[in-house]
């Protein structure tokens, strides 16, 4: 029970933020982004990237390497061009805090 001014904490958590960018560099909304810890096999975490390509995930805060990717498989540009995913991204978590990244398509 909450008492006078005390107000739940919320939780620890880390941020990773990105950006999906095409072969021409500019922002790609509407890319399926993958998510999984470093020791993993499967994504734990799905999610697409927004209208300005950019895309965010909380994760648990703690020490701890993702891997983030685009899975471009039915992606295809408004020319009707179909992209490939590029490499897959490593990104390590110290603590709670946020993490930048970039993702390119072929």
């Amino acid at each position: 029970m909450l008492q006078g001014r005390e107000r739940p904490k919320p939780d620890d958590y880390a941020l990773i933020f990105g950006t999906v960018w095409g072969p021409d560099d500019r922002p790609l909304p509407g890319v399926k982004v993958k998510i999984r810890r470093a020791t993993d096999k499967k994504a734990r975490w799905e999610l697409y990237s927004n209208r300005r390509g950019e895309f965010e995930q909380r994760v648990p805060a703690g020490k701890q390497d993702y891997v983030v990717w685009a899975d471009a498989k039915g992606y295809k540009l408004p020319s009707g061009v179909h992209l490939q995913a590029g490499q897959e991204v490593t990104v390590h978590i110290e603590n709670n805090e946020r993490a930048d990244t970039g993702l390119h398509l072929k």
